[in-house]
């Protein structure tokens, strides 16, 4: 079951299917999964579609629809945004993709998000049918964008106030890069000064303690991972290996 809060994703005759792949990546890359599909160049399903979204065939193509026209595309869709970088004589609100996606995200009905084929872009009976347009503020000289380019922009756009705000959440983090905990420091520390009082190093005695101190202080203030605190741990044993 799709999730109506998310922008449905509609390809408008997409010629070729390593592109309609890619856009697929792109768009589970931010967490949405609706792809429509309107003529598409090569029919439907294409395998090099496939073979290019890698993880997403199944999120995303699997249950992609196609249509055979953007009127029936945008069925249940009560506003929808065009991405154009041409001038049109049409009277659009234009936008860039990052005040679109604040308006989809502030818009209580089901949005659609529409793109052209590869070539040319959308037609003006296409744009026609959309609520507002959105540009992409590149290069004026060449405002050309890959369709999976395109859909990766507004996903960004999108998924930024709806996903993870850091770029890998401690969960989905390999655990060497997790920051170690308080209990794991204080380990590090006892054998690091366990093994600086076999050698001597805390002297003269009146200052041994001050000497400790100073030493747990240090290890406090490191910003250290589990994978940092397992090497110290290694580089210390590896040198008092007798």
């Amino acid at each position: 079951m799709q999730d109506i809060r998310k922008p449905v994703i509609i390809l408008v005759r997409p010629q070729m299917g390593e592109n309609i792949g890619a856009a697929a990546r792109a768009m589970l890359n931010f967490g949405l999964t609706e792809m429509r599909l309107v003529a598409p160049r090569d029919g439907w399903p294409n395998p090099k579609a496939v073979a290019m979204a890698s993880g997403a065939a199944g999120r995303v193509l699997d249950h992609a629809k196609v249509y055979p026209d953007l009127a029936s595309a945008m069925e249940g869709v009560d506003f929808a945004f065009a991405t154009t970088a041409r001038g049109r004589d049409l009277t659009k609100p234009v936008y860039t993709p990052a005040t679109a996606m604040e308006k989809a995200r502030g818009h209580d009905g089901r949005c659609a998000l529409i793109f052209g084929p590869e070539r040319a872009g959308l037609e003006n009976e296409d744009v026609a049918r959309a609520n507002a347009i959105v540009t992409v503020p590149v290069n004026p000289d060449f405002p050309s964008l890959n369709l999976a380019q395109a859909v990766l922009l507004l996903g960004y756009e999108w998924g930024r106030d709806e996903l993870p705000p850091e770029p890998a959440p401690l969960q989905r983090r390999p655990d060497g890069e997790v920051p170690a905990d308080r209990v794991e420091i204080e380990r590090l520390g006892d054998h690091y000064e366990a093994k600086l009082a076999e050698a001597g190093f805390f002297f003269p005695e009146t200052k041994a303690a001050n000497m400790r101190l100073n030493l747990r202080n240090m290890w406090s203030r490191l910003s250290l991972t589990r994978g940092d605190v397992r090497i110290l741990h290694g580089v210390l044993r590896q040198l008092t290996r007798r």
